[in-house]
């Protein structure tokens, strides 16, 4: 993808995001809906803070991730918007029912999900299970799913599109924005393991469930946001220092224009507080 047309991707998230502009259809819905364009035949759907990932291939549309029941209705019926062709696949990065329920409504033929998802997400039984790796080609698109190993959730994935080399990551990291509150339902040392998983692969254009777009040199941010924050708050646990102290004293500034840093960084601080006094 070239620099132009990368800023420009990167303008229109940012606009979409800051300002909730779409198409006519889009803004007479309550919900913020619409497809931003990211790369060639890749799109994201956004569906208010989430955001899942529309591929158009000439034999068919692959999504990954339904988002819920009423946004993948919406998807599905405001297709027409980018393409005529039909859904054929639906992939889950997860089985976080925020992220994965409502695949139904699509109607794909062929569901993948990792090996650890459960048998059937929001009643759907995926057809194909992978447990490391998977790689297919379709309508002159390649697919590449990689496991991120345990953390947050046992089944998270990471989907890389080619040719237009966009990764679509979803939860453990995203440009510029701070990690999700107390980093729950795993350890933070688990999010920082999978985001390094997701570091070792060849993308470019790094599109997150969650924020802003951005490029893969963001995800090496987020890491280091991360291990900074990590040897900070474990610096002031070993001084003996409260909680309440490391707040006030771990204020990672270099970050403080990342989304979410006036709500979420003191609770990041919890998160590896809980977690590294146990």
């Amino acid at each position: 993808m070239s620099k132009p047309l990368l800023s420009l991707a990167l303008a229109a998230s940012t606009v979409a995001l800051t300002s909730g502009v779409f198409a006519p259809s889009a803004m007479a819905q309550e919900v913020q809906r619409g497809f931003l364009p990211v790369a060639g035949d890749v799109y994201r759907f956004r569906n208010n803070f989430h955001f899942s990932m529309v591929v158009v291939t000439d034999a068919g549309v692959v999504v990954v991730d339904p988002i819920n029941a009423d946004a993948a209705t919406w998807l599905k019926g405001n297709l027409s918007e980018i393409t005529d062709k039909p859904i054929t696949h639906l992939i889950y990065s997860h089985s976080h029912l925020d992220h994965a329920s409502g695949g139904a409504a699509l109607e794909a033929s062929n569901v993948i999900a990792q090996a650890n998802a459960p048998t059937a997400i929001d009643g759907v039984a995926p057809t194909q299970r992978f447990d490391d790796t998977m790689v297919f080609e379709h309508g002159g698109k390649t697919i590449e799913l990689t496991y991120l190993g345990p953390g947050h959730g046992e089944d998270l994935i990471a989907v890389v599109v080619r040719p237009e080399n966009v990764a679509f990551i979803t939860d453990v990291a995203a440009p510029k924005r701070l990690p999700f509150r107390t980093m729950p339902s795993s350890s933070p040392d688990a999010w920082v393991e999978q985001a390094k998983k997701a570091n070792t692969l060849d993308f470019e254009v790094f599109a997150p469930a969650h924020g802003p777009m951005g490029v893969k040199a963001d995800l090496d941010d987020v890491i280091t946001y991360m291990e900074t924050m990590r040897a900070e708050v474990l610096e002031g646990i070993k001084s003996g220092a409260s909680l309440a102290d490391i707040q006030d004293v771990v204020l990672m500034e270099d970050y403080s224009d990342w989304l979410n840093y006036d709500t979420w960084r003191t609770q990041n601080v919890q998160g590896w507080y809980d977690f590294l006094v146990k």
